[in-house]
C-alpha cells in the first residue's frame, strides 16, 4: 500500500472513522467526499482527490454539485465509477430537500412554485418542464415532469398536460420550465402554447395559474406578465 493511502492514517484522522465516533455533521465537505470516493490514486489520497475536487469549484459543495460527469472525470483520480457515485450523491441529497416538503403545500405565487421546482431544474444545461398539479385550495396534488429537451428549446403537449390533470382530479395547473442560457423571456412557442393549454384547461374548468421560466436567477411569471393576476 502506498504512503498516500488513507489506512495508513491514525484512525482518528480516517474520514470513515471520524464518523463513526463523532457523526457526519464533524466532517468537513472534503472528508465527506473522501468518503464516496473510496480510494484515491497511486500519487494521491482520496482526501487529496476530494480537496482537488472543491477546489475547482470554488471551494463550494454546491458548485461541484453542478458538475457534469465530464467535468468530475477531469480531475486526476477521479474515473467514471467515481464520477457516478458523487453524481448520484448529489443527486439524492437534492431530492431529500424536496421529498415530503410539497405534497399538500399550498402554493401562493410564483415563488412559492419555485422553491419546489427550481431545485429540479436550475442546474441543468437543458431545458426541462415541470408541471404542479393543484386541488381548489391551491395545494399541491402532484408534480410531475413534463418534457425534456435540448439545450436551446423543449416543448409540451397540451394533451398530455391536460391528461395528466383530469386524472388527478387537479383544479389548476402551474408549469415551470428552465432557460440554460439565463434569459427568462418566453420565446415565440413559450407563448403560442402557453395560450393553447390555457384555453385548452378551461374548457374543462381547470385553471392553468401560472407558467414560469426560470433563467438563472431571474424568472418570469405568465401570471404577472400577460395575465395580469399577482
Amino acid at each position: 500500500m502506498n504512503g498516500f493511502s488513507i489506512k495508513n492514517w491514525r484512525e482518528e484522522d480516517r474520514p470513515r472513522e471520524k464518523m463513526l465516533a463523532r457523526g457526519s455533521a464533524a466532517l468537513t465537505d472534503a472528508e465527506l467526499l473522501a468518503i464516496l470516493l473510496r480510494t484515491g490514486s497511486r500519487a494521491k489520497s482520496a482526501l487529496d482527490i476530494a480537496r482537488e475536487l472543491l477546489q475547482g469549484a470554488g471551494n463550494s459543495l454546491h458548485n461541484l454539485a453542478n458538475y457534469s460527469l465530464d467535468r468530475l472525470t477531469a480531475t486526476a483520480g477521479v474515473g467514471d465509477a467515481k464520477a457516478v457515485t458523487l453524481l448520484a450523491a448529489f443527486e439524492a441529497g437534492r431530492r431529500s430537500l424536496i421529498a415530503g416538503k410539497d405534497r399538500d403545500r399550498i402554493i401562493y405565487d410564483a415563488r412559492s412554485a419555485l422553491e419546489i421546482i427550481s431545485p429540479l431544474i436550475s442546474h441543468l444545461d437543458h431545458e426541462e418542464c415541470w408541471a404542479l398539479f393543484l386541488n381548489r385550495s391551491n395545494r399541491i396534488i402532484a408534480k410531475e415532469r413534463i418534457s425534456s429537451g435540448g439545450t436551446f428549446s423543449t416543448t409540451f403537449d397540451v394533451k398530455i398536460v391536460i391528461k395528466r390533470a383530469v386524472e388527478k382530479l387537479a383544479s389548476g395547473i402551474i408549469l415551470v420550465h428552465n432557460h440554460p442560457g439565463g434569459n427568462p423571456k418566453p420565446g415565440k412557442m413559450d407563448l403560442l402554447h402557453t395560450e393553447e393549454l390555457r384555453k385548452a384547461a378551461s374548457v374543462l374548468g381547470i385553471t392553468l395559474i401560472d407558467h414560469i421560466i426560470v433563467g438563472g436567477d431571474k424568472f418570469y411569471s405568465f401570471c404577472e406578465e400577460v395575465y395580469g393576476r399577482r
